[in-house]
């Protein structure tokens, strides 16, 4: 043997002690191979996906549209105009005479006509057309009102201010509203009621 020192044997390979039971790391996921018509596929579906969502959200977040504005109430619309007045005598024991008038309906839906009376508890009224009827926008209708004293002592000698008083009804409302027919209304209806109760008024 040489003078010099041989130090100890250093054994090859690494010398760290290996723990058999140690648990193994992490491992990496393994993807599916997708063939390319199902990657193509998958691809499709996310789009059509996220247009739908993008779709979805604007539907939800677009401005609200005005609501339709309400119809008119029906006395708003409606007008009724005085034509002409005829006298017709005696009838059995009842008092009558006519007067014709005329319905409008400006515009809107269409007004029916529920009722027609006036103020004078002797006085009577019945209309052709018969109530209920309907009266449509631009279309105005003649309406003729056969008037019946039957107690003349209710009725006034001068009608200073007559007026008729309306049921009407829409798709709005139903409203009670009086109509006030103008000064020759007044004139006939008094004329009118003067004659039917001319041994009364004397």
């Amino acid at each position: 043997m040489s003078g010099g020192g041989v130090g100890p044997v250093e054994p090859e390979g690494d010398t760290r002690v290996q723990d058999t039971d140690a648990a193994p790391g992490p491992r990496r996921a393994i993807l599916p191979q997708w063939s390319p018509r199902r990657r193509r596929t998958a691809a499709g579906t996310l789009v059509t996906v996220a247009v739908l969502a993008g779709g979805a959200s604007l539907y939800l977040t677009r401005p609200r549209p005005e609501p339709p504005p309400e119809p008119p109430f029906p006395s708003q619309v409606t007008a009724f105009a005085y034509l002409d007045m005829q006298v017709r005598g005696l009838r059995g024991t009842a008092r009558t005479f006519e007067f014709t008038v005329q319905a409008f309906v400006e515009s809107g839906p269409p007004v029916t006509v529920l009722h027609i009376s006036q103020p004078y508890g002797g006085l009577s009224l019945t209309s052709a057309p018969a109530v209920p009827f309907g009266v449509k926008s631009g279309s105005p209708r003649k309406i003729t009102v056969t008037a019946e004293v039957t107690e003349c002592g209710k009725v006034p000698r001068n009608a200073g201010l007559p007026f008729l008083d309306v049921t009407l009804r829409n798709t709005r409302a139903k409203e009670v509203h009086s109509f006030i027919l103008g000064a020759r209304y007044a004139q006939d209806l008094s004329r009118a009621l003067q004659v039917a109760c001319s041994n009364e008024f004397r």
